[in-house]
């Protein structure tokens, strides 16, 4: 452990991956990017809720190049996004701060340790894959997908100088705020991962509140209208659409990161209410 003693800020050492935690409050918000991003991807949003709460963020493994470069299954990264929340809040439910492939590891983890998440909040990334956004598609979008993703799983293999160089020029294409620097072909295993069924692709139903955002800019949706209309309807559950591509969080920081606070503080409202009845 290594904690700044000039402030709320420290790093553990948690399942080999550097975990930065900031911020103080009753509640936690553990942060998971997804590709082609690392922790930083946080930067504006920890800025903004650090002084209301602990902002737990680190790098995907194998998203660094100083990680270990192969195929991190399913399985093991659930395990290791569990030794991480009962590492920095063991004694309570966290709350999930989610986008892109963090969505999707996110919502497993959810599905698979419910009693450990109070809250969810995600960016861009709903049921994608399943049946409903599939049928959703049009063939042009369909392709654009497949197109992207099949490259970023075929440049995997790939010596690095080619892999990475490939890898970039999506990122790029894409429009996504990453260090180009740190982009490379070791982020892209969970496509090749995908596209070989091991993620699958079962819809995401929350059994705790959640707040979803997305970008309207894209050429395609990663969620169904269906999904969408559904998750509406349920209590405490909310859905924004901001005038941005896909990195919502970078795109419109300030906006997000306002609709944010108030959503977290309606949510607290709501559970302390609760609890209070309940006593």
């Amino acid at each position: 452990m290594n904690r700044d003693p000039s402030s709320d800020r420290e790093t553990r050492q948690v399942a080999g991956l550097d975990v930065l935690i900031e911020g103080a409050g009753d509640r936690t918000v553990v942060m998971i990017h997804g590709w082609p991003d690392t922790a930083a991807l946080w930067a504006p949003q920890v800025a903004a809720l650090r002084g209301r709460v602990r902002c737990v963020r680190f790098t995907l493994p194998g998203f660094d190049r100083r990680h270990e470069r192969r195929i991190y299954d399913l399985d093991e990264i659930l395990s290791i996004l569990q030794q991480i929340a009962d590492n920095v809040c063991p004694d309570r439910p966290v709350t999930l701060l989610l986008h892109d492939w963090g969505c999707v590891f996110g919502y497993r983890f959810a599905q698979a340790y419910p009693e450990r998440v109070e809250a969810i909040m995600a960016l861009d990334v709903g049921d994608a894959g399943s049946k409903a956004h599939l049928a959703s598609l049009g063939l042009a979008s369909k392709l654009g997908i497949a197109s992207y993703q099949l490259a970023l799983a075929l440049a995997w293999p790939l010596p690095a100088a080619q892999g990475d160089a490939v890898s970039r020029r999506i990122a790029r294409w894409a429009k996504a705020p990453s260090d180009m620097r740190r982009v490379g072909s070791h982020m892209n295993y969970p496509y090749v991962v995908q596209w070989a069924g091991g993620y699958g692709s079962r819809p995401f139903e929350p059994h705790c509140p959640m707040l979803f955002a997305y970008g309207t800019r894209k050429p395609f949706m990663f969620h169904s209208a269906a999904w969408l209309a559904a998750l509406q309807g349920r209590p405490g559950n909310e859905v924004l659409a901001f005038d941005t591509g896909h990195w919502v969080s970078h795109d419109a920081a300030a906006e997000f990161n306002a609709a944010l606070l108030s959503w977290l503080d309606r949510t607290h409202a709501r559970t302390a209410a609760r609890a209070s009845k309940a006593a």
